[in-house]
């Protein structure tokens, strides 16, 4: 592996992306849903809007006019690969809202070898990645008419993730993150068990459920997940996005206005599960919020002090909230970051142990293949030790990785 001469630490990555291939549930599905369960055809884009966060393809016939892309068909979903999916490789000024097909993608984004050695040129020893066609936890699945398809779209991902994606040829240097079917927290908490045999220690969930029309997370609902993930030490890990809602401000907005506020769901939800109770009723339990950055944290922090200190009487916390936000927060949610200049100069108001690196390959907000470079510039400040933890160190913990960067589990690292 490629170190460039640095002593900037390996880093691993809590907040990849993986496309995934053509033939995943194709080759895992019974026989009898191979016709509606996913698949990709290559058709021609009718048109495409993305605007108050909303992404709208309508794909086009055979024969039809238009760029041809290549679509995932799902029951009666419709749903193109973009370039947005898979941007590294491209200029800035390339990265448009446009299909595209698996050929017009960098491979990395879909094959091992080929991730690996992108990983090495960008300074990554491991890297945890979010799904793509399931969306980033499984609500794809969870939207369908077909709930025992959807199940077996579910586990069908998730042995692709484990024995493929994070298999034998990953060295242990792909790390996996499992889907579970977010309709029924029973299903949900077997499949969490079933995958932490396995040794997977990574879930995805919804930064916000009821966007999705599920219970929140004050309701009693999810505690079978949830007890699943405190006694296996499965980390809820919440990636922006994974409510199906980027947050906007009006339905004509561009998306530059939802990209510079994609933090805010994270947000949201980390004062949700702040004063839900469920920290103190799950003490292992630990989430973390992908690709939220890290610079918002302190006031929020400081707020919800003030609010459980003053307003706690008639708040409704009083009864499941026994302890400052701030102190579950050190011992519960971890913030995860790319590009954050100003989080990492007020580290101290978010503790150093809360805190998490990624590059967000193969996204178009990703820094491959600087990385590195951009870790060296905004935390030079910081004492080597500091770097080492962020960079490395509280993943390694956090995931139950070796003490070498690298996961244990079927075909992983020796």
């Amino acid at each position: 592996m490629d170190t460039h001469d640095s002593t900037f630490p390996l880093i691993i990555s809590v907040d990849d992306h993986t496309v995934e291939p053509a033939d995943v549930w194709q080759d895992r599905l019974p026989k009898k849903f191979l016709d509606t369960g996913p698949r990709i055809v290559r058709a021609p884009l009718k048109e495409m809007s993305f605007l108050g966060g909303r992404f709208k393809p309508v794909m086009g016939e055979r024969g039809d006019e238009g760029p041809l892309g290549d679509w995932w068909i799902y029951e009666d979903l419709h749903r193109p690969l973009t370039r947005l999916d898979t941007a590294v490789g491209y200029s800035r000024d390339e990265i448009k809202l446009e299909v595209i097909t698996y050929e017009q993608m960098r491979p990395g984004s879909y094959d091992v070898p080929r991730r690996l050695a992108d990983m090495d040129v960008n300074h990554v020893q491991s890297a945890l990645c979010f799904p793509t066609f399931p969306r980033f936890c499984g609500q794809t699945f969870t939207e369908a008419r077909d709930r025992e398809l959807g199940l077996l779209c579910v586990r069908a991902y998730n042995d692709w993730m484990v024995e493929e994606w994070c298999g034998p040829q990953a060295h242990g240097r792909l790390i996996p993150l499992t889907l579970i079917p977010l309709w029924d927290a029973e299903l949900a908490a077997a499949e969490v068990r079933r995958n932490a045999a396995r040794g997977v220690r990574a879930v995805a969930f919804s930064e916000i459920p009821p966007h999705l029309g599920l219970p929140s997370v004050h309701t009693d609902d999810w505690d079978p997940f949830l007890a699943a993930c405190d006694e296996t030490g499965t980390v809820v890990a919440m990636h922006i996005g994974s409510s199906s809602r980027m947050p906007s401000t009006s339905a004509d907005a561009p998306p530059a206005v939802g990209s510079t506020i994609t933090f805010a769901n994270c947000c949201f939800s980390m004062v949700d599960w702040l004063l839900s109770g469920k920290f103190e009723r799950f003490p292992n339990l630990k989430v973390m919020y992908a690709e939220g950055q890290i610079g918002w944290i302190p006031y929020i922090l400081e707020r919800a002090d003030v609010v459980w200190e003053e307003n706690r009487g008639w708040g409704g916390v009083a009864d499941k909230v026994h302890r400052p936000p701030s102190e579950l927060f050190a011992e519960h949610v971890y913030g995860c970051f790319f590009d954050d200049a100003f989080g990492l100069r007020n580290l101290d108001a978010i503790g150093v142990g809360n805190v998490l690196y990624e590059t967000d390959y193969p996204h178009s907000d990703s820094t491959w293949p600087k990385s590195r470079q951009v870790g060296e510039a905004q935390m030079g400040h910081l004492a080597a030790d500091v770097v080492e933890r962020i960079v490395r160190r509280n993943a390694i913990e956090l995931l139950g990785l070796t003490d070498a960067g690298l996961w244990q589990g079927p075909g992983g690292a020796a």
